[in-house]
């Protein structure tokens, strides 16, 4: 069994499922998340974290330290004892803290990335795991049940932005400019819902009521949403970022633009359509054990090729969630 030291600065669910399939396969994760709320931190708040990590990672119960997010890579490599693997999400290499990141990424044992953009901003080698989706509960949902469920007029259509409207790297803004071009070539109501702070269980439901999910974001890792919502059949215009192109590939409905223009025309074809969405096939690639594999691959490596008891033929679930 692998023993890991997992930092995090918040618990994300999708963090969170990264545990749970580590966990199924055998591998023990203590986590240690940063104090404090995520936008209000102190550089005390850090030094705590940094002493917890210090303490932790030298205990014998610990065989690698995992830093999950840039800003957990210094207090992950300041400890001397531990092998380093280094994941980082998108907008902690791509948005301010990319200098950070980058420079955190050079002495790191191993580096994972969500994209190939991601690993070509950086000058080492590194692995591509994105993050795995829970298929079996993004799946598709009957739509009169789940726009009954959120509220939603039956008669309209409806798209869907997921993000906070507050966070100006996804580009609210960009995203109602593009409605409003659609609307005149849709002959039907359109309505914009911007849906974040909702239960992870919940984010399936509206999924499946809207008719469309918009992605006007300015940069990228490989966005969780865009996955969950080809797993629901979702149709996904998005602007090309990240790995967005890749991810939608193949997926009948779905478009890549990158104007107003072309995310406008896209947007209105995808709620006119007359064919069917092939989004879930094409999702059924992101699973959580294909990530979960991916990991164990890259811990092998951080620890010198000695796996530290992993075993792939035991199929052992044994491994144990503990908070520091």
């Amino acid at each position: 069994m692998v023993r890991t030291l997992q930092l995090v600065t918040s618990r994300r669910p999708f963090f969170e499922q990264q545990v749970e399939v580590l966990e199924r396969n055998g591998v023990s994760c203590t986590v240690v998340p940063v104090p404090g709320e995520s936008r209000e931190r102190s550089l005390a708040e850090y030094a705590r974290f940094y002493a917890r990590v210090l303490r932790a990672a030298r205990g014998p119960d610990i065989d690698l330290v995992h830093a999950n997010y840039g800003l957990t890579a210094p207090a992950a490599l300041a400890q001397p004892v531990r092998p380093v693997v280094l994941s980082l999400w998108g907008s902690d290499l791509l948005g301010p803290y990319g200098t950070l990141s980058e420079q955190c990424a050079r002495f790191a044992d191993e580096v994972v990335v969500m994209s190939e953009e991601m690993a070509g901003a950086l000058d080492r080698d590194t692995t591509v795991v994105p993050h795995g989706i829970d298929t079996d509960r993004f799946a598709p949902e009957p739509r009169e049940a789940a726009v009954d469920a959120v509220d939603w007029d039956p008669d309209a259509r409806h798209v869907l932005f997921p993000y906070d409207t507050g966070r100006t790297e996804k580009n609210y803004p960009r995203a109602e400019r593009v409605v409003e071009r659609a609307r005149t070539a849709v002959d039907a109501p359109v309505e914009l819902h911007a849906v974040s702070g909702v239960p992870h269980e919940a984010v399936p439901t509206y999924m499946n009521a809207a008719d469309a999910m918009l992605l006007t974001s300015e940069r990228e890792g490989s966005p969780n949403a865009v996955k969950e919502a080809l797993s629901c059949n979702l149709p996904v215009v998005a602007t090309p970022v990240g790995d967005v192109p890749d991810l939608l590939s193949g997926a009948e409905c779905s478009a890549v633009a990158d104007t107003d223009a072309g995310l406008a025309d896209a947007l209105a074809a995808a709620l006119a359509r007359t064919t069917e969405p092939t989004g879930r096939k094409r999702a059924r690639e992101f699973g959580l054990d294909r990530m979960g594999e991916d990991l164990l691959g890259v811990y092998e490596r951080a620890l010198g090729g000695d796996d530290g008891g992993i075993d792939g033929d035991d199929g052992a679930l044994d491994g144990e969630v503990t908070a520091a």
